[in-house]
């Protein structure tokens, strides 16, 4: 008998949205939540595995980057892409109360508040991404078109 998942935020808003995903779960360390640690796990399995950052622009606005978990964010890049002088991540403190997500279970769907976001424009090559599911231990399973579309977000090299 499968265990039942319990919905976040972010699963349920596809599912208000009728957009297909999938589940998948997995045990994490609460000393190391970078990801890196689940990541080396499925690389070998080909999945295309994204990180959700957030950040706050020159002027204040919280923006939303989501890049492959293996790459780095290219702060320069990203401002010109979000058309700001500079960008800075928002400390981990701040994470929840702004997204109502913690570190190493932040995603780009359900957040408090819709802010603007950017997608590593390679995304759109993959057939299915995992991005985070709103908790730990959990990602969803999405094809990237429709998560890029419902997100009415943008596509664009944002990495080193």
């Amino acid at each position: 008998m499968s265990k039942k998942i319990k919905k976040t935020n972010a699963m349920r808003q596809l599912d208000q949205a009728h957009i297909a995903y999938e589940v998948n779960t997995f045990e994490y360390d609460e000393e190391d939540v970078t990801g890196q640690h689940h990541y080396q796990k499925q690389a070998e399995e080909g999945r295309a595995i994204y990180k959700t950052l957030v950040a706050r622009t020159h002027d204040k606005e919280i923006v939303v980057l989501v890049i492959p978990i293996d790459q780095e964010l290219d702060l320069k890049k990203c401002a010109r892409q979000v058309g700001t002088k500079n960008l800075e991540l928002v400390h981990v403190k701040e994470l929840l109360g702004l997204t109502g997500y913690v570190r190493g279970g932040c995603s780009p769907l359900g957040m408090k508040k819709a802010f603007r976001t950017w997608i590593q424009e390679d995304c759109l090559q993959e057939e299915r991404i995992y991005i985070s599911g709103g908790e730990r231990g959990k990602q969803i399973i999405v094809n990237p078109i429709e998560l890029v579309n419902f997100l009415a977000c943008q596509t664009a090299d944002l990495i080193r």
